[in-house]
């Protein structure tokens, strides 16, 4: 059975557009790149055709990978969803231990970006939130040491 990746439809759009964008720009730019090297003459001591190369294999794995996960792709709307659970997808609010507040979006690896608010679903605190409701308590070890935090909300946008 296929493992399917969830991700949210930001998510989603944001690989189809990086596949796009090497597909119809870097591939090409690439290809250009190792023809142009090899009429410079003897390739076993060619830097620039090796770089290219070297470069075209990155890219030809990227879209590999890319292809792969779209395919495997589970995509989930949030405004699909409802309940009073933190799930995959939704907006939830937590209070720190100093009672700051912190607006956290569930989504997929690839999607984390916690400067952006948004944590993946796999990470400890976006684990330890996963089945909570609001007034529950979660307690999220860290390097940095035990933090705890308070569900004060949880909204399917």
């Amino acid at each position: 059975m296929v493992e399917k990746i969830p991700m949210t439809i930001e998510g989603f759009q944001k690989l189809e557009a990086e596949l796009k964008e090497l597909k119809s720009k870097e591939r090409p730019a690439i290809i250009r790149a190792i023809e142009e090297a090899r009429g410079h003459g003897d390739l076993s001591e060619n830097a620039e055709y090796h770089a290219a190369k070297e470069k075209q294999g990155f890219i030809e794995a990227r879209i590999t990978e890319l292809e792969s996960q779209l395919a495997r792709a589970e995509v989930i709307d949030p405004r699909d969803l409802s309940g009073n659970r933190v799930m995959f997808a939704c907006t939830v609010t937590v209070a720190d231990e100093d009672d700051k507040q912190i607006r956290y979006k569930i989504v997929g690896a690839h999607e984390a970006d916690v400067k952006d608010g948004r944590i993946s679903y796999t990470s400890p605190l976006g684990k330890a939130l996963i089945g909570r409701a609001v007034g529950e308590e979660v307690e999220v070890i860290t390097p940095g040491g035990d933090k705890y935090y308070e569900v004060v909300n949880i909204e399917f946008i």
